[in-house]
């Protein structure tokens, strides 16, 4: 194997935290996404004793911006303690999001711009709002304006049910306006593509519930999680309240389709649930890090991104994976520890497909051959989004924090996480054991 270039960009990841992932709706359901983040990024500080106002920057990712903090990242910034001096930054890359604010971070670092800066991912699903049609508008401006009893009364005359029927945000937010279709509609299409059985999604899922239920019992999330405080009685919040340790694939078998239901597959038990939560990372240059004492978990080696058909969206993990290898020189044997977001458990099937493919790798990525069979033992070890949640902003930085405190459990040296992106993009990083 030819190990990438060792003296280019020795970044280091050097701490990080997560909140627990909450089902949207219930615990964190009156939580913004800023105060979330909020509670990572001070969380983070205070464990590893650093100064807010030695970092070079903050950068957060998310996904649905919220109306009342145009710039969130400057908001939980600051409300963590971070002084005004420090600038911050929200960047958006949909699924992906988490993941580009580690890799934006990597690059201000690798570049020379920055020492220290803290990346986080947030999001919260419960407070996605409700909205309404365009066609509101004119009514609703011409109550507004109206100053007399017979404005008000005639401007309200004028409203139709059609003006106050409510769209979900969260419905709007999850369909790609370039191919008209709910993501999950894109994970039917993998699955009739490569034929990926209910079944065979099903057992995935199970699977997804027993690893992350296994992970926690065994307490590999606990370093991971700052607790939270929430709700009338102000009551912590300390574990993850979606995986299900007596799932079972009788239950799962009952679950109708969602959004093909002719002849769909995918269900809400075999597809990802829709979660609050955030995660933090420090990302430091490696020398000023060990000059100051603090002991990198490991190294961020190199990362990608890659763009694809929209439909097909769910294969952006292989595309990613795929550029990721080719620049470094690695092979796919050469990883011992890969997560690959579990938007749908179809779309991480196709993905096993595909990367083990020769003939999809030959025609849809120039090589000669497969990139190589994964081996289940080495994925999502810890489980995935389907158990866990998909806090849509926040993924991307929590499963690079999962993936690099359990490459240091399992002495492992390299790891690759990597997420599908709505409108057909792909993201991936290369991760190095410290």
């Amino acid at each position: 194997m030819v190990a990438p270039n060792r003296r280019k960009g020795r970044v280091a990841i050097v701490g990080g935290v997560r909140t627990p992932l909450i089902k949207a709706g219930t615990a964190l359901r009156q939580m913004p996404m800023t105060e979330l983040t909020r509670a990572v990024i001070q969380e983070t500080l205070y464990r590893l004793s650093w100064p807010a106002g030695r970092l070079d920057e903050v950068i957060v990712g998310n996904v649905v911006m919220p109306a009342d903090a145009a710039n969130p990242a400057r908001v939980a910034a600051m409300q963590a303690g971070v002084p005004a001096h420090v600038p911050a930054l929200t960047v958006q890359r949909n699924c992906a999001s988490g993941m580009e604010a580690v890799t934006q971070a990597a690059a201000r670092i690798r570049s020379g711009r920055a020492q220290m800066v803290m990346a986080a991912g947030g999001e919260s699903m419960s407070t996605i709002p409700l909205l309404f049609p365009n066609q509101t508008l004119a009514p609703m401006t011409r109550l507004f304006k109206a100053k007399t009893l017979w404005q008000q009364v005639t401007a309200v005359a004028a409203f139709r049910p059609r003006h106050v029927r409510p769209i979900p945000g969260i419905e709007l937010g999850l369909t790609d306006p370039l191919i008209g279709m709910i993501m999950g509609k894109t994970a039917d299409v993998l699955a009739h593509e490569f034929d990926i059985s209910r079944q065979e999604q099903d057992a995935f899922a199970l699977q997804s519930h027993r690893k992350a239920t296994r992970a926690s019992e065994a307490g590999h999330f606990d370093s991971q999680i700052v607790p939270l405080y929430a709700g009338k009685r102000f009551e912590p919040i300390t574990t993850d309240n979606g995986p299900r340790p007596n799932q079972t694939m009788e239950a799962l078998a009952k679950l109708k389709p969602i959004f093909d239901r002719r002849d769909g597959t995918v269900t809400v038990g075999n597809a990802c649930q829709v979660t609050d939560g955030a995660a933090s990372l420090l990302i430091a240059d490696a020398d000023l890090a060990r000059a100051e004492g603090l002991e990198p978990l490991g190294y961020i080696r190199d990362y990608a991104t890659a763009a694809l058909d929209p439909a097909r969206m769910g294969l952006g993990p292989v595309f990613a994976i795929d550029q990721l290898l080719q620049k470094t020189g690695l092979k796919l044997d050469d990883i011992g520890l890969i997560e690959i977001n579990e938007a749908f458990a179809a779309q991480v099937l196709a993905c096993l497909k595909t990367i083990a493919s020769d003939r999809f790798c030959r025609e849809h990525l120039g090589r000669s051959h497969a990139i190589g069979p994964i081996d289940p033992d080495r994925l999502n070890v810890n489980g995935g989004a389907i158990a866990l949640g998909h806090p849509v902003g926040a993924t991307g930085t929590r499963i690079v924090l999962n993936l690099m405190l359990e490459m240091r459990r399992r002495n492992v040296e390299w790891g690759i996480a990597s997420l599908c992106v709505a409108g057909g993009q792909g993201a991936a990083i290369l991760l190095q054991k410290g």
